[in-house]
């Protein structure tokens, strides 16, 4: 896509702040996701015999899909065209990119969603943590090499599903309940392609790099132990999310597939963009993420046995409170960062230039 890219930046005024095309990529993914949460709010939409989304919809987020990867792939770009890379710049992109994983993969749920033709909420939660771990491992990488490689996989699967929305709005959701290939679906399609994609290309890649360090004695931590440090923050949500789901009095997922999903994705991500700022600045990895305290007590309180309602407010509540906690965390770093390096986050003015 570098060559497409390249022309693409060219359009952008010489003035226009790297973040700022950062930052309105990001607002695309979340507009996506909220359009699509107001039409198919439960993931059902795409099933038999239920009101599907109208077709301009698929139309809409196909495109906005499309631009916000372009943004996302010229902002670099920009910062190097306009001389005006720093930390900050860096932080940002990868950081929005951290919170971006769940808003993408829930977004294209939207396309099989439930129901005999769909995918199951929890293994959609399973194909949501594999691109979670997906996304932080080449971070992790980072953190031992010093070098950030990131896979051609995320290019395919972003061209691939930019289209698959435009197809859906021509074709409409019943052209993916008949299997593509014997009695395999496309629902298994969309599966394998996820899976593959980790364990084939992101996988591989991250721990060859990881070797080839080793090997030539310039990794970061000797230690396992420090080299291992960022997956425990990741692991332990992982297992508190999950016992949740299992251990649920009311099946929360299945009340609340799309908050359940966003809680888990904001914890990430604040998970992530810690481990960003780690590499960085070249300091230690948080061994544990103080984000997970709230949700073990959670999820403690919901093993004693809860009401449904309850729950419900429970998850809520915890939603909003990662939410408010990780834009609280976010604004923090920008400020100090923009006070550090003397910039404007959205502006190539520097403020002694006033």
């Amino acid at each position: 896509m570098h060559p497409f890219w390249n022309t693409i930046v060219k359009v952008f005024p010489t003035w226009l702040a790297p973040n700022l095309i950062t930052f309105s990529g990001f607002l695309l993914v979340v507009f996506n996701f909220l359009l699509l949460a107001y039409f198919d709010p439960d993931f059902y939409a795409s099933a038999p015999g239920h009101k599907h989304v109208p077709g301009w919809v698929w139309i809409v987020v196909g495109i906005l899909n499309f631009v916000a990867y372009t943004l996302d792939g010229v902002d670099g770009k920009q910062a190097r065209r306009t001389n005006s890379s720093t930390p900050l710049g860096e932080l940002f992109d990868h950081g929005l990119d951290s919170w971006s994983c769940v808003y993408f993969v829930v977004t294209v749920y939207s396309i099989f969603g439930r129901g005999p033709s769909g995918v199951s909420v929890f293994v959609l939660y399973l194909l949501l943590w594999v691109v979670l771990f997906s996304f932080i491992l080449s971070h992790w990488e980072k953190y031992n090499t010093g070098v950030l490689f990131l896979p051609w996989g995320y290019d395919i699967s972003q061209v691939t599903i930019s289209f698959v929305y435009i197809v859906t709005a021509i074709v409409g959701v019943e052209a993916w309940y008949e299997p593509f290939l014997f009695n395999f679906l496309y629902r298994d399609l969309f599966t394998t392609m996820i899976i593959g994609c980790a364990l084939c290309v992101t996988l591989p890649m991250s721990l060859l790099n990881f070797y080839k360090s080793y090997k030539n004695n310039s990794l970061k931590h000797n230690s396992i132990y420090e080299a291992l440090v960022p997956f425990f923050s990741p692991c332990l949500l992982f297992i508190l999310s999950t016992a949740w789901i299992l251990q649920s009095p009311s099946d929360i997922l299945e009340m609340h597939p799309r908050v359940f999903y966003f809680m888990v994705g904001t914890a990430f991500a604040n998970i992530t963009c810690q481990l960003i700022v780690c590499q960085m600045s070249n300091t230690r990895c948080p061994t544990l993420n103080w984000l997970l305290v709230p949700l073990f007590l959670v999820v403690v309180v919901v093993n004693l046995g809860v009401a449904s309602y309850i729950e419900s407010i429970l998850l809520y509540t915890i939603t909003a409170a990662f939410t408010l906690a990780h834009i609280h965390y976010g604004v923090r770093v920008v400020k100090q960062l923009s006070s550090h390096f003397q910039i404007y986050p959205f502006s190539l003015r520097k403020p002694n230039s006033d």
